[in-house]
């Protein structure tokens, strides 16, 4: 039986994730929601994220799941990476699988990992992505304009956009309008392993 991954109940990540992104990220959202004139309770309201959740990912004391980072940043409308940016950064020469930014869904079934330097705002942005066997990660639509392009290295994907089932395995890729809801489905018993390039389209971007 395949199991939902229900990453949005939960704000603290599986311990997985970076903990280096922990200040990150409620750093950023700090900056950003002041920039905006946005008080906790209205940014609570516009990203379906509680004060409480939101207090917490600023305080510094909880890293978000991949889910609320994505649903804070939808509110916000900025880019995914302008969360996890580390503004005050160098550009690295090397991104070492050691020391890479991770994000987790709560149970740690689904694994996105960053890679791109995450020390400025791109239009594009390159990650790595992993799920559980008989596992399920559900996303919410992005902003208007954001597409995926996905291949699949190991493991086979049933990727639902808009409700539309697409079968992809192992070499298989698709590009799609990632402005609607979309899930990623391992149906298998296998880990699933892939490769996502997202691309925003025109927007205003944050300021530093």
């Amino acid at each position: 039986m395949t199991r939902a991954v229900r990453s949005e109940s939960s704000v603290v990540a599986f311990p997985k994730a970076s903990p280096d992104l922990t200040p990150i990220v409620g750093a950023n959202l700090r900056r950003l929601r002041t920039k905006r004139g946005l008080s906790l309770e209205r940014l609570a309201r516009a990203s379906g994220v509680s004060r409480a959740m939101l207090s917490q990912i600023e305080l510094g004391k909880s890293t978000p799941t991949i889910n609320v980072v994505w649903r804070i940043a939808s509110a916000l409308d900025v880019p995914f990476s302008a969360l996890i940016t580390d503004v005050h950064a160098k550009r690295p020469a090397v991104l070492h699988a050691s020391t890479a930014r991770v994000l987790t869904s709560h149970d740690g079934a689904f694994v996105s990992r960053a890679l791109f330097p995450v020390d400025q705002l791109r239009l594009a942005e390159f990650y790595e992505l992993r799920l559980a066997p008989r596992s399920i990660e559900r996303a919410e639509a992005h902003p208007v304009g954001t597409t995926e392009n996905l291949v699949v290295v190991g493991g086979a994907l049933n990727l639902v956009v808009n409700g539309e089932r697409h079968r992809l395995d192992v070499g298989d890729a698709i590009l799609f309008e990632a402005d609607v809801p979309h899930q990623y489905r391992n149906e298998g018993d296998v880990p699933l392993h892939m490769f996502l390039v997202m691309t925003y389209g025109p927007r205003e971007g944050p300021s530093t």
